[in-house]
């Protein structure tokens, strides 16, 4: 079975409930998971701390990733993704308040596959992630499993 499960990472409570509220009215995922801090976020897609034991797949189909985040930040959240050889081709888009070109750059030269200011209007934020969603996970066509080449 091919669950297509998405990993919110988002300490903002205001913006996670407008994302996760916007995801199920667009009925994209058959799951959404969600860590508030970087280390959360490191813990649920390595499977260690208080995601040693977690039910699901693997990995998500996609990580919605914002900068600002407590312990560890965005950024420092998706060096290591590209760092680790089980994350390095896990899709990752930055979706955050900052219109920062110097966050913009660093996110891509990070490795982030995509960069998404939030709207401030709450129609535009829903639009924006509906349409993040039905890329992510009904467009786009992930990267082959590697253990399926070998």
């Amino acid at each position: 079975m091919n669950t297509k499960t998405i990993l919110l990472v988002e300490d903002n409570l205001q913006d996670e409930m407008l994302t996760l509220r916007a995801l199920k009215k667009a009925h994209l995922a058959n799951r959404i998971d969600v860590a508030r801090d970087g280390q959360q976020a490191l813990d649920y897609l390595f499977r260690t701390g208080e995601f040693a034991d977690r039910d699901g797949p693997d990995l998500p189909t996609v990580v919605l990733l914002d900068i600002s985040l407590p312990r560890l930040s965005g950024l420092e959240v998706l060096e290591r993704l590209r760092a680790d050889p089980r994350t390095e081709m896990l899709p990752v888009v930055i979706l955050t308040s900052s219109d920062e070109q110097k966050d913009r750059l660093k996110s891509y030269e990070s490795g982030c596959n995509s960069f998404v200011q939030k709207p401030v209007d709450f129609t535009a934020f829903a639009e924006t992630v509906a349409r993040l969603g039905v890329y992510w996970l009904a467009t786009n066509e992930p990267p082959p499993d590697r253990s399926m080449q070998r």
